[in-house]
């Protein structure tokens, strides 16, 4: 967390900045989920950015993840399937400091017995500030923004301590600007 000029006053508030001095990194660590549903998207959404995807450490859940290996030769570090831990092990690693970027194309037309793992996993990426692309379209603008060659500023929020005391709600509240 830095504290960053809010206004030409000087006026400090807390802020979460895009750290523009770090060392760009050497390549993202991408978890990469789809539900059955949607296995071909993301077969053809890899092979589509696949030139993009070799540059990254990539993760995904076990089936989609042999699926990647299998079809596209792509190296993939492979956890259980979703339905058997395998979003949690991803949410953990979110929440860890150990994935930078999640594409998780899931079906919102279907049911899905694990359906509580999966609103974990979404909540434990926003909650972490990491990008999440829920799409093909919004993963190709993550995929081939600029930004994936800069530093991000990681965020704990367990390190913040407005996260910390969910009862201020009011304007006293600490205000978060992007």
């Amino acid at each position: 967390m830095q504290l960053c000029p809010a206004r030409p006053d000087d006026t400090m508030i807390e802020r979460i900045c895009m750290a523009i001095d770090l060392p760009a990194p050497a390549g993202r660590r991408i978890a990469l989920i789809a539900h059955d549903n949607k296995k071909q998207d993301m077969l053809e959404w890899a092979e589509y950015n696949l030139a993009l995807l070799t540059g990254h450490e990539l993760f995904a859940t076990a089936t989609t993840g042999r699926l990647l290996q299998e079809h596209l030769g792509l190296p993939v570090t492979c956890f259980r399937s979703g339905p058997f831990g395998g979003d949690q092990q991803i949410g953990a690693r979110i929440a860890e400091g150990g994935i930078d970027l999640l594409v998780f194309l899931w079906d919102p037309l279907e049911p899905h017995p694990h359906d509580p793992d999966v609103k974990a996993l979404l909540r434990v990426a926003v909650v972490c500030n990491i990008p999440i692309a829920c799409n093909r379209a919004t993963a190709d603008f993550l995929i081939s923004s600029p930004l994936m060659d800069r530093a991000h500023q990681p965020w704990d929020p367990a390190a913040d301590p407005a996260q910390r005391d969910h009862s201020r709600t009011g304007p006293e509240a600490v205000h978060r600007v992007a």
